[in-house]
């Protein structure tokens, strides 16, 4: 079974939004203005990658995805890439077991060609590990942009023997959709960036399209449970019309509480 895109019908109401996207900015930052390496803001960015995902779990959330790495990463000063690898194998090192035992699933999307072999094979262990995990998936997004993702769709659906007559239908968003890095999951009921800018930066491009959209200055190592639910409360103080009218929710509220 495939799941429904929120383009095509609006789902059903919720107070708690059940994926949650976060672009993690302002690592560097942080550090900067404590006088310390940027680093140090990175080691301090898993930190809270910890305290969101308890939180997650502890507010009903079922997805939590986490911009980790984009494809234009790979442009910052090579010790610094360096040492975000390195901090990417000991927060599997220290993490997976930890995600397993409390039934969480993980997984890792992206260009993982581009990752050194020991990291791949860490990567395949960490999702096979916990593939059968049934609580909060949280996906982490590395060596991804939204427009890498769009165009390797494409690639399978050619690759599938899909002709232009099979995007002529109602159903062509869904075909493409299917295709995509996360596939697996609902697109995201509400998109977080922290740090302070206000873009979505090649971020799920696709999937961000009903979004509901949350900015904070807050830098990632200082957002916590509590910024959480500030993001969590904005979100729930919005009306997600998805192209209808305010009368019209009004009457399909009516109709399933007749119902």
């Amino acid at each position: 079974m495939t799941r429904s895109s929120s383009t095509q019908m609006q789902p059903p109401d919720a107070a708690m939004p059940k994926h949650i996207a976060i672009i993690m900015d302002g690592n560097g930052r942080w550090a900067t203005r404590r006088f310390l390496p940027r680093f140090a803001g990175h080691g301090k960015g898993v930190e809270a990658v910890r305290g969101i995902v308890e939180a997650c779990v502890k507010r009903g959330v079922q997805y939590l995805t986490l911009f980790a790495f984009s494809s234009e990463n790979w442009r910052r000063p090579e010790e610094e890439v360096s040492l975000l690898m390195r901090l990417f194998v000991t927060a599997l090192e220290r993490e997976v077991g930890k995600m397993h035992a409390n039934d969480i699933r993980l997984k890792v999307v992206g260009d993982l060609s581009r990752f050194d072999a020991k990291l791949q094979g860490m990567i395949a262990e960490a999702e096979r590990k916990t593939e059968n995990n049934v609580g909060l998936t949280v996906t982490v997004c590395a060596n991804y942009g939204g427009r890498w993702d769009v165009m390797q769709a494409v690639r399978k659906m050619m690759a599938a023997g899909y002709s232009a007559s099979d995007l002529q239908g109602d159903d062509s968003e869904e075909k493409l959709a299917r295709h995509l890095a996360m596939a697996y999951a609902p697109e995201p009921d509400l998109f977080i960036r922290t740090g302070g800018e206000q873009r979505v930066s090649n971020f799920l491009l696709w999937q961000l399209a009903y979004s509901e959209l949350y900015f904070t200055d807050t830098y990632w190592p200082d957002f916590d449970a509590v910024e959480l639910d500030k993001a969590i409360t904005s979100f729930q103080q919005r009306e997600r019309r998805f192209g209808r009218t305010s009368a019209q929710l009004t009457q399909l509220d009516h109709q399933k509480k007749a119902s």
